[in-house]
């Protein structure tokens, strides 16, 4: 499984209308190659180059099998997403501390073998991406990079 997107290529910088010192809007995404037993999709963004350990920047799961794209800034209806490490729903961009150099946002892409991830009732990003994980027949990964 491939995923990537047409505002920048695996391992270079995101633009910044993709961060917090932008307009904060999740980048376009798109994937394929998907494995027959896919049944649902997880997304996570996160940055493990943050200071205090892996940081959770947007998660989202049970996106339907016949999802192949997300669109700038976009959140499907009726998709399930889970509170980011800022505590809220939704995309976080890129931000990480001034003068902390260049961080890696790596964006994962589950092919989940179930209709529906169990996670909790609240979950939290690394809710998911275990959960994700445990359940997963393939992971495509793009990472941006950026720093402050």
């Amino acid at each position: 499984m491939r995923l990537f997107s047409s505002a920048f290529a695996n391992g270079e910088p995101l633009p910044r209308r993709f961060t917090c010192d932008g307009e904060n809007l999740s980048p376009p995404l798109q994937w394929a190659g998907v494995p027959a037993a896919t049944r649902s999709f997880a997304l996570v963004c996160s940055d493990p180059d943050a200071p205090r350990g892996t940081f959770h920047h947007w998660a989202m799961f049970d996106l339907p099998p016949t999802l192949t794209a997300l669109a700038e800034g976009q959140t499907p209806l009726g998709i399930r997403g889970a509170l980011n490490d800022f505590g809220k729903q939704g995309y976080a961009g890129p931000c990480p501390p001034r003068g902390h150099g260049s961080h890696h946002y790596v964006f994962e892409l589950f092919a989940v073998t179930v209709q529906r991830l169990e996670c909790g009732l609240q979950p939290t990003g690394a809710d998911v991406a275990r959960a994700a994980r445990r359940a997963s027949c393939d992971i495509a990964r793009l990472t941006g990079l950026y720093a402050r």
